[in-house]
């Protein structure tokens, strides 16, 4: 497979958010964190620019981590992957022997290897089995959920997960045809999904089916649940001086992060206190007004960018023990 056509994401933003961090002189080699390895981009780049910096790489998808490994060869042993979701960071470095590092990066969402491999089942634009797993080898397939949850359950899914207005209706096709034939692949979805939708609903937001296969994709991988541990979790293994930069591509994923590096951020002193204590001091410098965008060269250059949301925080103070 050509990896050549995986153009990562807001590259030099990211790197240029980290690089304080990445390049302060300390006693030891500093320790950046990819925790959405993917085909290795970001990786690779972080490798290069920081030549002192060890990497910690992880990825659930072991396909992934197969094409990184080869791809990040020649750093040797500056490069550590791990098959891991990125929730599990905490026990990873606790495994490796790492109390704190300086850098971490997610880039959220799917990667372009599981959108670009059709068997898959990730893209609506193509006929795929139903599968969805970013890790295949556990957990259910996105063809079981639509078989076999209640509809309530994944009227509450899509609701949620894909922000669709006209969840009700496409259950209901759901049902209906499920009962006759159980859903395999990923073109009858599609198809049912144009025929459940009014006229007015099919003018807008791209493929109708993308709001579905998004709700599906974080059901089957449980990534909102996921990033809820995730992001506290870096933040907590962050160095004082230590940066996290955090890629999302849409709404859901985004308000969590801004959530957390809200709160980080926040004095949370009792009001009326003529001297603030330190620990109620915030634990986080926020390094992004808001979320940045992509520009719109890198748009055009790379359509996978135009959702894009960063932001980056600095941690600035240690946990009260």
């Amino acid at each position: 497979m050509s990896q050549t056509r995986h153009v990562p994401v807001m590259l030099q933003r990211c790197l240029d958010l980290l690089a304080p961090a990445l390049e302060a002189p300390g006693p030891q080699p500093p320790v950046v964190v990819d925790c959405t390895l993917g085909l290795g981009g970001h990786s690779e780049a972080l490798l290069a620019a920081f030549p002192t910096a060890r990497l910690i790489a992880l990825d659930r998808d072991k396909e992934a981590l197969r094409l990184s490994g080869e791809r990040l060869a020649p750093y040797g042993d500056r490069a550590t992957l791990v098959h891991a979701v990125y929730d599990e960071l905490p026990e990873v470095l606790d495994r490796l022997g790492i109390p704190k590092v300086q850098g971490i990066l997610f880039d959220l969402g799917v990667s372009s290897m599981q959108l670009d491999e059709s068997d898959r089942g990730f893209a609506y634009a193509r006929d795929a089995p139903l599968d969805m797993r970013m890790d295949q080898t556990t957990g259910i397939s996105a063809a079981e959920v639509l078989n076999t949850y209640p509809p309530g359950e994944l009227v509450r899914i899509l609701r949620a997960y894909g922000e669709e207005k006209q969840a009700k209706r496409i259950v209901s096709a759901v049902v209906r045809e499920r009962e006759k034939e159980p859903f395999t692949n990923s073109a009858r979805l599609v198809e049912l999904i144009r025929e459940a939708l009014p006229q007015a609903a099919m003018r807008t937001g791209g493929n109708p089916a993308k709001r579905t296969f998004q709700a599906l994709r974080i059901e089957v991988n449980g990534e909102l649940t996921v990033l809820e541990r995730a992001i506290p979790a870096a933040v907590a293994g962050l160095a004082v001086g230590g940066r996290i930069a955090v890629l999302s591509y849409q709404s859901l994923e985004d308000r969590l992060v801004k959530q957390v590096f809200a709160a980080g951020a926040a004095n949370t002193a009792p009001p009326g206190l003529p001297v603030v204590p330190e620990r109620y001091q915030p634990r986080l410098k926020l390094l992004t007004r808001g979320a940045e965008l992509p520009t719109e060269e890198e748009v055009a250059e790379n359509r996978r960018a135009a959702p894009a949301r960063l932001r980056g925080a600095q941690r600035i103070r240690e946990d009260e023990r």
